[in-house]
């Protein structure tokens, strides 16, 4: 059993818990993701690390309730546990492997929409903890959905927050704040790494395309299973066929057919759009990456 440290409402529907995991947390890295499960009937709910204390053994998640099993994982208290807390699962983000040297000559933007400031956090502070300063833009529709302005705030450089509704610092969408920093305050990026809904990350990309900056953009959101098993996450990255949980979570934005996964996203919500999913992928539906067992 995993027993929940802290659990914390941080804003409508979206919650916060501090997770007993010692093993998870001395070997996670940033973009990695778990795979939580209540009890024996529960489902697996795939959910991109948010923090971690590796002398505590603790591993911070972050979701949002959206379905039954959310639902009753937003009842849990301090003192409850999870049956099962697995991972650390998925590729960590590319500059936690990469010299650091090379990764310091580099100027990132990170841009979170909604939920999505989460899994963006522990990148931030992996920055910030190897002596880099970097740019980091949180969209939010309202003020009151806004999450980790604080934690955010102590680990970016520079911390742009904008709400669709204005509300909250500036008004409108993350992509007009890229294009006023670029176009207007003559900034200039190397990577900008994007996290959140499906159609903020599409939008991002065709922005940062244009600017020519090189995007990263991380599929968690159209995660099911989370172990290559069910074929909801397939995607296509270029002209190959990828399992966002087992390839990914993270892709070069630029290559990703955003429209195709949305679409199929949607299908995947129902029986009769899973029958025709696999009636249309035949052998490839799951287990097409050749590695995570799904075609046995």
């Amino acid at each position: 059993m995993y027993r929940i440290i802290k659990a914390q409402r941080l804003a409508d529907k979206i919650y916060l818990m501090d997770v007993e995991a010692p093993r998870v947390a001395r070997s996670c890295q940033p973009g990695e993701f778990v795979i939580v499960k209540m009890d024996e009937a529960g489902e697996r709910i795939p959910l991109t690390i948010c923090d971690f204390d590796r002398e505590k053994g603790t591993v911070t998640i972050v979701f949002q309730v959206v379905g039954a099993s959310t639902y009753k994982m937003a009842s849990l208290k301090a003192g409850d546990a999870f049956q099962d807390f697995v991972g650390p699962l998925g590729r960590p983000s590319e500059f936690a492997a990469e010299p650091l040297e090379e990764v310091k000559k580099r100027k990132y933007l990170f841009v979170a929409g909604g939920v999505g400031a989460a899994p963006v956090y522990p990148q931030v502070k992996w920055m910030r903890e190897h002596g880099i300063d970097v740019d980091v833009i949180v969209g939010s529709k309202t003020k009151d959905l806004l999450i980790l302005e604080k934690e955010m705030e102590a680990q970016a450089g520079n911390l742009y927050i904008t709400t669709d509704d204005g509300s909250y610092m500036r008004k409108g969408m993350v992509t007009a704040v890229i294009e006023d920093l670029v176009k207007n305050q003559g900034k200039s990026y190397d990577v900008c790494v994007a996290i959140g809904p499906m159609i903020m990350m599409k939008f991002v990309c065709k922005l940062t395309k244009e600017l020519g900056i090189p995007t990263i953009v991380s599929l968690n959101p159209i995660m099911v299973d989370g172990t290559g098993m069910c074929g909801a996450c397939r995607v296509t990255v270029g002209d190959e066929v990828k399992f966002a949980c087992v390839d990914g979570p993270e892709f070069d934005g630029h290559l990703v057919d955003f429209d195709q996964a949305m679409k199929r996203q949607q299908m995947y919500k129902t029986q009769e759009g899973r029958d025709m999913l696999k009636a249309q992928e035949g052998d490839t539906h799951h287990g097409g990456c050749g590695h995570c067992g799904g075609d046995n």
